[in-house]
Protein backbone atom coordinates (compact mmCIF):
# COMPACT_ATOMS: atom_id res chain seq x y z
CA UNK A 1 0.00 0.00 0.00
CA UNK A 2 1.56 3.41 -1.09
CA UNK A 3 2.21 6.08 1.38
CA UNK A 4 -0.18 9.10 1.29
CA UNK A 5 0.96 12.46 2.74
CA UNK A 6 -0.79 15.62 3.00
CA UNK A 7 2.04 18.40 2.31
CA UNK A 8 0.94 22.15 3.94
CA UNK A 9 2.13 25.24 2.03
CA UNK A 10 2.93 28.45 3.10
CA UNK A 11 3.76 30.76 0.47
CA UNK A 12 5.66 33.96 0.48
CA UNK A 13 3.06 36.45 0.07
CA UNK A 14 1.98 37.27 -3.68
CA UNK A 15 3.23 34.50 -4.53
CA UNK A 16 0.10 31.13 -3.98
CA UNK A 17 -1.16 31.19 -7.81
CA UNK A 18 2.91 30.92 -8.99
CA UNK A 19 3.43 27.85 -6.29
CA UNK A 20 0.23 26.45 -7.59
CA UNK A 21 1.23 26.72 -11.45
CA UNK A 22 4.30 25.23 -10.79
CA UNK A 23 3.28 22.11 -8.36
CA UNK A 24 0.79 21.33 -11.32
CA UNK A 25 3.11 22.01 -14.20
CA UNK A 26 5.60 19.69 -13.02
CA UNK A 27 3.17 16.57 -13.65
CA UNK A 28 4.63 14.78 -10.93
CA UNK A 29 2.42 11.66 -11.11
CA UNK A 30 2.92 10.95 -7.18
CA UNK A 31 1.33 14.43 -6.04
CA UNK A 32 -2.39 13.91 -6.47
CA UNK A 33 -4.13 16.96 -5.99
CA UNK A 34 -3.18 20.63 -5.52
CA UNK A 35 -5.65 22.73 -3.46
CA UNK A 36 -6.09 26.69 -2.84
CA UNK A 37 -6.69 26.47 1.02
CA UNK A 38 -7.96 29.01 3.82
CA UNK A 39 -6.48 29.32 7.11
CA UNK A 40 -2.74 29.49 8.03
CA UNK A 41 -1.32 27.63 5.29
CA UNK A 42 -1.99 28.92 1.21
CA UNK A 43 -1.35 25.20 -0.60
CA UNK A 44 -2.45 21.65 0.52
CA UNK A 45 -1.01 19.24 -1.74
CA UNK A 46 -1.72 15.43 -1.35
CA UNK A 47 1.26 12.99 -2.20
CA UNK A 48 1.62 9.11 -2.51
CA UNK A 49 4.66 7.25 -2.82
CA UNK A 50 6.09 4.05 -2.20
CA UNK A 51 6.79 4.32 1.16
CA UNK A 52 7.30 7.11 3.72
CA UNK A 53 10.84 7.80 2.87
CA UNK A 54 10.08 8.24 -0.90
CA UNK A 55 7.28 10.76 0.64
CA UNK A 56 10.56 12.85 1.74
CA UNK A 57 12.34 12.84 -0.93
CA UNK A 58 9.86 13.78 -3.03
CA UNK A 59 9.17 16.94 -0.67
CA UNK A 60 12.71 17.70 0.31
CA UNK A 61 13.40 17.14 -3.99
CA UNK A 62 10.45 18.31 -5.72
CA UNK A 63 8.46 20.49 -3.80
CA UNK A 64 10.66 22.26 -1.82
CA UNK A 65 12.95 23.81 -4.56
CA UNK A 66 9.56 25.87 -5.87
CA UNK A 67 10.27 29.97 -5.65
CA UNK A 68 7.77 31.23 -3.40
CA UNK A 69 7.64 28.24 -1.22
CA UNK A 70 8.00 29.61 2.77
CA UNK A 71 7.81 26.66 4.85
CA UNK A 72 6.00 23.23 4.61
CA UNK A 73 4.42 20.71 7.29
CA UNK A 74 3.95 17.13 6.10
CA UNK A 75 1.09 15.34 7.80
CA UNK A 76 1.24 11.57 7.57
CA UNK A 77 -1.52 9.75 6.50
CA UNK A 78 -1.74 6.67 9.04
CA UNK A 79 -4.60 3.49 9.55
CA UNK A 80 -5.46 2.94 13.19
CA UNK A 81 -6.97 -0.86 14.01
Amino acid sequence: MPAKAFVLIETEVGRTKDVVATLQAQKVKEVKSVDLVTGPYDVIAVVEHDDFNAVGALVTEKIHPIPGIKRTVTCLSIRVS
